[in-house]
């Protein structure tokens, strides 16, 4: 959520920030600050009342309970309790008009992040060169039927269209892949967190689901949705709570399965494991001081692309621009594996810096060393990585002529020192 005062202060700034990423007809600063002069006017004016109705207590204190000027005064008290009630609503209804405005707000960009959507999407670096194959290849629908890896058809059967099922060898890799991930993560110092699959409404609205994309999650009963990714969970860890500046950065990642409703848009060549409703995924996230943020980003950058090396997998690195970024993102890059059956590049991790967005919406806060007043973390998370797509690449790149697919040196260790899958 973007602070009201910024709105207030420097309205033309945050206006062409924001069209960056909104058309001029999707959003209206001067009717979120009128509402807020609005909620000013009716807070002075309920402070004001309240202050009048302890002074009424205090002369009816020094009063006689059965004399007239003591009644005098407790009709006067109601009169001005009844004031301070209508006040009060009137100073609610407001307060909720203004929220609805200003939740539904994308954060505001970096100045270093470019306008437009998808086609002003930037590629800032590549590694490695494409995979070159002297037979025809095999998509990865094939070779994980060939070789008995994923059974789609009867995922299908069993929960509808749009998710996976994976067997034998097939399931070994997608834990090898998790657990070469866990591996990695633990190395660097991050702490792990196994955490819940649903979340209650404070928690998607902290981690920005709400109110926008209510109806891209799977709601259950008792108000809980399923997560739609790990991300979720981890926003809300130190939600309403204040930390110390000595104590950050905090480091967490965590494995969860993510669940989707909308899958979205499809391409013809769109199949099989590479748009799920339920997928796997290990999560990064940091909550910073508001000066480190920036080194937070490079850091989960940096090691994204480090487990996609790690795999041997051709890859690049695109910078995000402004209509293109998730609606919390102030900055966003992405790090993109090569699918060699289509000949397309696709998103396997995403990093974010969502600074002062979440932390607002969730109330989490520190101390500063220096003894200043409480300012709200920074957060930013990035995928650690997802692993349906990354399979995807992983089989396609890694066949062999035989049908066979060779088992990437990293991955060994945790399929039992396997180091080819074939019929």
């Amino acid at each position: 959520m973007i602070d009201i005062r910024l709105i207030v202060e420097n309205k033309q700034d945050v206006e062409k920030s924001l069209l960056k990423r909104l058309s001029a007809d999707d959003f209206n600063l001067d009717e979120i600050i009128s509402l807020d002069e609005e909620r000013k006017r009716y807070q002075l004016e309920f402070d004001t009342k309240k202050a009048q109705q302890n002074q009424f207590n205090e002369k009816m204190a020094k009063e006689d309970k059965g004399s007239e000027s003591f009644k005098k005064l407790l009709a006067e008290l109601k009169q001005k309790s009844e004031e301070i009630k209508q006040i009060e609503e009137k100073l609610r209804v407001v307060e909720k008009e203004l929220n609805s405005k200003l939740e539904i707000l994308p954060n505001i960009p970096d100045e270093d992040v470019v306008g437009g959507g998808k086609e002003s999407n930037k590629v800032v670096r590549e590694s490695g060169k494409k995979p070159t194959f002297d037979f025809e290849i095999k998509d990865h629908v094939e070779l994980g039927k060939d070789l008995g890896m994923f059974d789609l058809e009867r995922a299908t059967k069993i929960s509808g269209n749009n998710f996976s099922m994976y067997r034998g060898l097939g399931a070994r890799l997608e834990w090898a892949l998790i657990n070469y991930f866990i591996s990695k993560h633990l190395e660097a110092g991050y702490e792990m967190i196994i955490p819940p699959n649903l979340v209650v409404r404070d928690s998607a609205y902290a981690a920005g689901q709400l109110p926008k994309f209510e109806e891209d999650v799977y709601w259950v009963q008792d108000g809980l949705c399923l997560i739609p990714t790990a991300e979720t969970v981890l926003t809300n860890i130190y939600r309403n709570e204040i930390l110390e500046e000595k104590d950050l950065p905090k480091k967490f990642f965590a494995y969860t399965p993510c669940y989707r409703r909308e899958a979205g848009s499809y391409r013809a060549n769109e199949k099989g494991l590479i748009r799920m409703h339920q997928f796997n995924k290990v999560e990064m996230y940091q909550f910073t001081s508001v000066e480190d943020s920036p080194k937070a980003f490079d850091e989960l950058v940096k090691r994204a692309e480090e487990l996609v090396e790690g795999l041997g997998l051709h890859y690049r690195t695109v910078m995000l621009a402004a209509g293109d970024c998730s609606a919390g993102a102030a900055k966003t890059i992405d790090v993109e594996i090569y699918i060699p059956s289509i000949d397309q590049y696709y998103e396997v991790s995403s990093i974010s810096n969502v600074r002062e967005y979440q932390s607002r919406r969730g109330n989490m806060r520190y101390k500063p060393s220096d003894g200043g007043k409480p300012k709200y973390m920074h957060t930013l998370n990035g995928s650690g990585l997802a692993t349906s797509r990354l399979m995807v690449g992983l089989v396609e790149t890694y066949q062999q002529a035989d049908g066979s697919i060779l088992i990437p040196e990293v991955l060994r260790p945790f399929m039992g020192g396997i180091d080819k899958i074939s019929k």
